[in-house]
């Protein structure tokens, strides 16, 4: 049947290869109209009752984690100078498009008690610029006397102070996100170089937007390194610009094939598919280096071109096929899934990789029918004296060494599921940055002087209409519960509409900071015109009444408390949850009160623990379904198990490594095991493929059949191996800990691998042949 390909492929060559560049071409219009995604929420499945909660509190409060902070330290922040050049930055800021609103220092409002309209009226405190200290001076007594902005905006022990700017969401949802947050930080830049202090900058909006175009830029520039050096080492084994050049087309076409992919399907890039590129370069670079290590071993046997490239359809079509099968199923069982981002990264990488294999069964011969025949220079490799010596020294351990072979493996074994049972599962929002990195340091900034900047929101439902008023209950609970949360060393001050009530009873009262306290029952009956307004109407616009409608429903039935707290990550915050949660169950009766806890951080922590949930059960499907297709290849449940163990060995190996050297379980380090499976049934399927076709030349010999196989396979093996460390490695150079894993983690699996197949695997078919001649 391959042979018969083969012939096809060279009679119809032309219209082949114009019909795969027309479809290319195609492709790469497509791929011209690629999008970015920038929905952080679709790792979750729309029926997840966290991803339920959050999209009602959207609906119902408008969003969170829109806001970037700024902080500075310093003693000087009342002087006129540096006031007036804080309030400059605060006019500048508002003035750039997809800045919404901003809470700082000079903008701050107090409240004033209007007794004759029996309404609270709000005055801006502070009046810059400045040209009398002692103004300024008069104007800070007032605002040091409101408790609301302390640890809000300023904090009196630290000598720190804070600027909140809020983005549109659109707009920092979608690709003008970068000019958004880069204009903010022109400005701020500006005002560093005014006042020389150090600015601190975080916030969801600016961590997301900052790390996805570094990761962004990264990947592009990882994408285009790696394949320089695989052209670099290509050139130096094949030492053929031709060839080389031919590879690189082949990946390229799949690249583009894949980006039009994503369009063709109404997806856009993710993070996930985003990493589908450099994983074709991966599939693409062995098809390319076996059908050329092929052609070029049958036309030294046959120097007849035409004869050398049917062969080389014939031996490697069906070897080829299977490889891409197998690592197809690998990403494509992510499909099965029920999270959308896991879905589209499945759909998308398992059809690329098997368009990948046609691009290949139908280029390569194609074009090396047109190129001329290679030359001795192209085929000294099959030569290469240092790797025969090599190939030599795995026949000696094969045959002569079997148990030092088991008792290393067994060993190797042991060690790597200790260090599996070390493992931790967690993430951060801020994963995977360097400890010295300016996000990192300016996050810690933020959570040492105001408690965090990662949002928590809390909504508590009374169950009936007005029941937040019915009577001070409901407000007395919610002070209690955001006292409790406040004293957490994890979490900030908790910002609930009882705060405000809280300011507002001080102004009622004439400003008394003493006043500051939860209303009774009283206070409310008396200072109910003032903030009992109806939402839809202009008062409610402005004042109290629109910061009380923020943290409250239209009915006055649902209050919101949002939280800004720490890093924690995903192994600490459940734990933060449920002690919160049992706090909130003794305060409120679940008769009268239903308490729901959602807001970014949760769709995180959910997000990251079902996408890790996700890609284990996908791996454990990708195994079992790799196997079945094994077992049909080879029809024999002996070879299948002896397939089995040298493939995982190098997941075990590459899992006890990250528990030893301690890298986590995360979404950024779980995928690396679906490219390590990937790689290895690879080199499984090739050498066996080989085997089984040479053992009918070779009498049914297992021993005379393993020699050649060893050295025949070996060399395309560890040529393959040595080319996609070269593309591997380069990714050690990231700064993010989760790419620097998947570059030298991947570049260790490929090593065990390669070493697994060739010792490993030839001693288990000996083993397991010992009592037969045949297999």
């Amino acid at each position: 049947m391959w042979y018969k390909a083969g012939r096809f492929i060279l009679k119809y060559r032309l219209g082949l290869l114009l019909i795969l560049l027309a479809a290319t071409g195609f492709m790469g219009w497509k791929a011209s109209q690629v999008q970015l995604s920038y929905d952080f929420t679709r790792a979750l499945p729309t029926d997840n009752p966290k991803y339920q909660d959050y999209q009602a509190f959207l609906k119902r409060f408008g969003g969170d984690g829109n806001t970037m902070v700024i902080g500075l330290n310093t003693e000087h922040y009342f002087t006129i100078d540096f006031f007036n050049k804080v309030g400059e930055l605060h006019t500048q800021l508002k003035k750039i498009p997809g800045v919404t609103d901003i809470l700082s220092i000079p903008e701050v409002m107090n409240l004033q008690n209007d007794s004759v309209n029996h309404r609270l009226l709000t005055k801006r405190i502070f009046h810059y610029p400045y040209t009398s200290q002692a103004s300024l001076d008069s104007d800070r007594a007032v605002f040091e006397n409101l408790p609301f902005y302390r640890d809000l905006c300023y904090n009196p022990q630290t000598h720190s102070y804070i600027m909140g700017v809020t983005v549109d969401k659109d707009t920092i949802n979608s690709k003008s996100r970068t000019r958004l947050i880069n204009d903010i930080l022109k400005e701020v830049e500006v005002f560093e170089k005014q006042t020389n202090l150090t600015v601190h900058n975080s916030g969801l909006p600016f961590i997301r937007t900052t790390i996805g175009n570094r990761i962004k830029n990264e990947m592009s520039r990882f994408l285009i390194g790696s394949l320089v050096l695989l052209v670099i080492t290509l050139l130096i084994f094949f030492r053929s610009v031709s060839a080389t050049f031919m590879s690189l087309l082949v990946v390229s076409m799949g690249v583009v094939w894949s980006l039009g992919t994503v369009v063709l399907l109404g997806y856009k890039i993710t993070l996930l598919t985003a990493l589908i590129p450099p994983l074709v370069v991966v599939i693409g670079i062995p098809n390319c280096i076996y059908f050329l290590n092929k052609y070029h071993t049958a036309y030294r046997d046959v120097p007849d071109k035409e004869k050398a490239l049917i062969t080389m359809v014939g031996r490697m079509g069906i070897v080829t096929l299977f490889c891409n099968i197998a690592a197809a199923i690998g990403f494509a069982v992510f499909a099965l899934t029920h999270s959308d981002l896991l879905k589209e990264f499945g759909a998308v990488a398992g059809i690329n990789i098997m368009a990948l294999f046609l691009i290949s069964l139908v280029f390569i011969p194609a074009v090396l029918s047109y190129l001329p025949p290679p030359k001795e220079k192209h085929t000294r490799y099959l030569n290469n004296k240092i790797l025969e010596k090599l190939l030599l020294k795995i026949e000696k351990w094969a045959f002569h060494h079997a148990k030092w072979v088991y008792g290393i493996a067994a060993l190797v074994t042991v060690l790597s599921v200790l260090g599996i049972f070390r493992i931790k599962s967690e993430g951060f929002i801020v994963d995977d940055l360097p400890k010295n990195d300016k996000i990192y340091t300016d996050l810690k900034w933020f959570e040492t002087n105001f408690g965090g900047v990662m949002p928590l929101e809390i909504e508590v439902d009374t169950k009936k209409k007005k029941g937040l008023f019915r009577n001070s209950k409901p407000i007395t609970k919610i002070e209690e519960f955001s006292a409790y949360i406040a004293a957490n060393p994890a979490t900030a001050k908790p910002l609930s509409f009882v705060e405000f009530l809280k300011f507002a009873r001080q102004s009622y009262f004439d400003g008394d900071s003493m006043s500051y306290t939860v209303p009774n029952e009283a206070d409310l009956v008396f200072m109910a015109p003032y903030i009992q307004v109806k939402a839809d109407t202009a008062a409610a616009k402005k004042g109290i009444t629109r910061l009380l409608n923020s943290f409250m429903d239209s009915s006055r039935q649902m209050a919101r408390i949002s939280v800004n707290m720490k890093d924690v990550g995903s192994a600490q915050l459940p734990i933060l949850l449920k002690d919160f949660e049992q706090k909130a169950n003794e305060l409120f009766d679940t008769a009268s009160y239903h308490v729901t806890f959602t807001g970014s951080s949760i769709s995180f922590l959910e997000g990251s623990g079902f996408i890790i949930k996700g890609l284990k059960e996908s791996i454990f499907w990708a195994f079992l379904l790799i196997t079945l297709c094994m077992l049909y290849l080879f029809r024999s449940f002996r070879i299948l198990v002896c397939s089995l163990i040298p493939n995982l060995i190098p997941l075990l190996v590459t899992a006890g490594v990250m528990g030893w050297v301690g890298i986590a379980l995360k979404p950024s380090t779980v995928l690396i095991f679906s490219v390590a499976l990937g790689i290895a049934i690879d080199v499984t399927i090739r050498f066996l493929v080989n085997y089984k076709q040479e053992l009918p030349h070779y009498n049914n010999q297992v021993a005379q059949t393993l020699v050649q196989t060893i050295r025949h396979t070996g060399i395309s093996i560890i040529y393959t191996s040595l080319v996609l460390i070269a593309g591997f490695i380069i990714f050690c150079l990231s700064d993010f800990g989760g790419t620097k894993a998947l570059g030298w983690l991947t570049s260790l699996t490929l090593v065990v691998g390669t070493i697994t197949n060739l010792v490993l695997l030839p001693v288990l078919i000996l083993s397991t042949s010992a009592r037969k001649k045949g297999a």
